[in-house]
């Protein structure tokens, strides 16, 4: 087999140590090519040795394995010093038999000498900053769901079921009512007086939801998960700033993503940093929507084609665009659009999941065409 590059290297990267198997060029008596096998740790200087072991060996090509967090480090200390290619972990499996650490570095530097792998894309260092943001503010947002969803179990362990007629309990009202149940208030009506807005025009219910009763260690509870959310909240907040910071230069491409059915600012902001803003990477909108994990798998036999599952793709944009899709389907009236109408069309054919991740690729192309 034809070799497209002449010294290259396979990493196998592991949690304390990376298996390093570099084949150069020059041939034995055998005629087969000379590789050299060394083992490094993990750590800053060890990193170093094997980059300059690298750089001296002259080797362009060095491949490893997108699995894990351990390959993060790695190639930022190779980056700019050799071409780096990150691989799909599915795209380098061996027949099965024997496998150790040293076998699997030589199988990938074997792919990357004769040119059968694809590199995986990996954004600039500033984009990556930007996605460790962005995806770190969708845990904390997370967790801040996880917190109301315990308050508010709290309240139905003691029969006060205001969440059945509130539809925020940590809005201004809730919050009123919760901070009069923890001083102690047990007045029902009082409490239902307490309510804004459109909410005053449920006092009755409320009147009723409220005819519970706090123990002391349900008042405990729901302080200690209030003072959590309070810390989220203010958290959520300078992760925005600095997020928006991050994104002033580029506030006419947000604005533009906007337009969009179902599409907020803080989706916006998800779809450029995950994608980013030079999106000619991608050859065509297709190409986009598979990276994304956002189109069905392609399974033919016989001239038959059988529904196969779709590829994992980039977890963090399939899961914003399925939000914006669920989003798109609960506009309203006179703002109805195609993307609500499509989407309860395929609720009826496939169900709410389906349609969700259909229109969500509905949305994917549609912003790579018009708005970057």
């Amino acid at each position: 087999m034809e070799r497209l590059q002449t010294a290259c290297c396979g990493l196998d990267v592991h949690k304390r140590n990376v298996v390093a198997c570099v084949l150069r060029p020059v041939q034995d008596e055998q005629g087969q090519s000379v590789k050299e096998l060394r083992t490094f740790a993990t750590t800053v200087e060890a990193a170093r040795t094997l980059r300059e072991w690298l750089v001296a060996a002259g080797c362009t090509h060095v491949a490893m394995e997108a699995t894990g967090v351990y390959w993060k480090a790695l190639y930022r200390t190779l980056e700019g010093h050799c071409t780096v290619w990150l691989v799909n972990a599915q795209h380098i499996k061996k027949v099965p038999g024997r496998k150790t650490d040293a076998l699997d570095a030589e199988w990938l530097a074997e792919l990357v000498q004769h040119g059968l792998l694809r590199p995986s894309f990996v954004p600039s260092a500033a984009q990556r900053a930007l996605r460790d943001l962005t995806r770190t503010r969708t845990a904390l947002i997370e967790q801040r769901t996880a917190l109301i969803n315990r308050i508010q179990a709290v309240l139905e362990d003691a029969q006060i079921q205001v969440a059945g007629v509130a539809s925020d309990i940590m809005g201004v009202s809730g919050r009123d009512i919760l901070a009069a149940l923890l001083a102690g208030c047990t007045d029902a009506a009082a409490m239902a007086d307490l309510a804004r807005g459109k909410l005053r025009q449920k006092r009755e219910a409320l009147e009723q939801a409220l005819q519970g009763r706090l123990d002391a260690h349900h008042r405990l509870l729901i302080a200690l998960h209030l003072e959590q959310v309070d810390l989220l909240d203010e958290q959520i907040e300078r992760l925005s700033a600095e997020i928006a910071a991050w994104l002033r230069p580029h506030e006419a491409v947000l604005v533009r993503l906007e337009t969009i059915p179902g599409v907020g600012r803080r989706t916006a902001e998800i779809l450029v940093a995950e994608i980013g803003v030079e999106v000619t990477r991608f050859p065509s909108a297709g190409h986009l929507a598979s990276w994304a994990g956002m189109c069905p798998g392609q399974h033919e036999s016989a001239g038959k084609r059988k529904g196969g599952p779709r590829r994992h793709g980039n977890r963090a944009l399939r899961r914003v665009l399925t939000e914006a899709a669920k989003a798109a389907a609960r506009t309203k009236k006179p703002q109805q659009t195609y993307l609500r109408g499509r989407y309860w069309r395929l609720v009826a054919r496939g169900g709410k999941k389906k349609a969700a991740v259909a229109v969500g690729h509905t949305i994917l192309p549609g912003s790579h065409a018009t708005c970057w």
